[in-house]
């Protein structure tokens, strides 16, 4: 993908493409910064701007080189994914074509567990072990180039390495060949070991503009003005959760569920709260998590017409009639705590904390904070 094809990021492309242009190359860099902004894009292209026969800050695009690192099929430039244990090779490199067809694809294996089947869920977890670090990256970093001006590797969510695994990976930074690259990217720097991040030059990445977002996904995705507008809206600059919400098929359906679900939560009609939130956990993880992450999204709505009336910005802006009688019936809705509870039962959900207990816990809660003030705590820890 083209510098001129990336999403904004203008000050990344800037400075990349000095780097190139000088051959001032760090040995390890970081991209980090919110999800589906671009990090995987920006990687792919500076690896085959380096690979590229013409030398310059920009990769000519026809070169064998440039074919070759577009393919993912380079001999010196490699993609590492997490993956689960039992991850096949088929399934690992069928996620490398896809991204190598469209870097802003959603292709790790705890968002899309299945890449046939977007509604597939799954509780695995997705890792690196030691023994990938040691199998795949040290055996090939001891010798040159084979046809390359740099050994390149490309770590997605380097967050994930395992401790083990850090530590080993951690060695080859300490001692890097002279013409090895590595280009971690993550969402979470925090996470990672702080003797790693120290080695790498750190390149920021920012959300992407909503009118980006919706470009992208009316020309490159064939997605009709008027909801590219909407998915735009909700995806918080994310291009590639955007195109997420346009894949997915239960969207609208998982939009009215929520709606509901603070209906029978306000309403405390147990028997009804019971049979939605049976309903709701036999969906799935992953798509449970999706309808959390949308309530969350729309209780912020409340809060911008709670401010701002009609005139407010809203995500869920085909909504605005609904959004209006809500925030009309509930005058004493603590809507700060409700994002707050919202975001505990997120939490749990991902911890794998059973759903139904978590989504029991936050209707009862919900319930209150819509009558009045609360403290925003889905639970207390033991410790305290």
């Amino acid at each position: 993908m083209p510098w001129s094809e990336i999403l904004d990021q203008s000050d990344v492309i800037r400075i990349l493409r000095s780097a190139a242009a000088t051959r001032r190359i760090a040995h390890a860099y970081l991209f980090h910064g919110p999800s589906g902004v671009g990090k995987r894009a920006v990687a792919l292209e500076f690896a085959r701007t380096l690979q590229c026969k013409t030398g310059t800050d920009e990769a000519c695009g026809t070169c064998r080189p440039c074919d070759k690192v577009k393919r993912l099929i380079h001999p010196d430039v490699q993609v590492l994914l997490p993956q689960p244990s039992d991850a096949s090779p088929e399934d690992v490199h069928a996620r490398l074509q896809r991204l190598a067809r469209q870097p802003y694809a959603v292709v790790d294996f705890v968002r899309r567990p299945s890449l046939d089947n977007p509604g597939v869920t799954s509780n695995k977890q997705s890792f690196y072990q030691v023994a990938r670090i040691k199998e795949e990256l040290w055996p090939s970093l001891h010798y040159n180039p084979i046809e390359g001006r740099y050994q390149i590797t490309i770590m997605i969510d380097a967050d994930l390495l395992r401790i083990e695994a850090a530590n080993a990976f951690l060695k080859l930074l300490e001692e890097p060949g002279p013409r090895t690259i590595f280009i971690l990217t993550s969402n979470r720097p925090d996470l990672m070991l702080p003797t790693i991040l120290s080695r790498c030059q750190h390149v920021g990445f920012t959300v992407l503009e909503r009118e980006s977002v919706e470009r992208a996904l009316h020309e490159q995705d064939g997605v009709e003005t008027s909801r590219a507008a909407i998915l735009a809206r909700m995806a918080d600059g994310s291009y590639s959760h955007a195109r997420e919400l346009a894949e997915n098929e239960d969207l609208m359906a998982d939009r009215a569920l929520l709606v509901d679900f603070l209906r029978q939560s306000y309403a405390m009609h147990i028997s009804k709260q019971a049979d939605l939130i049976e309903q709701i956990s036999r969906m799935g993880t992953e798509r449970v998590r999706g309808l959390l992450n949308l309530m969350i999204s729309w209780l912020r709505d409340l809060m911008l017409y709670r401010i701002m009336g009609p005139d407010a910005q809203l995500t869920n802006v085909d909504q605005t009639q609904i959004v209006s009688r809500f925030v009309g019936n509930l005058p004493h809705a603590d809507v700060d705590a409700m994002v707050s509870l919202v975001e505990d039962a997120l939490r749990l959900v991902e911890m794998n904390v059973n759903i139904r207990l978590a989504l029991t816990a936050l209707s009862q809660s919900l319930g209150h904070a819509m009558r009045a003030p609360h403290s925003g705590e889905l639970y207390v820890s033991l410790a305290r």
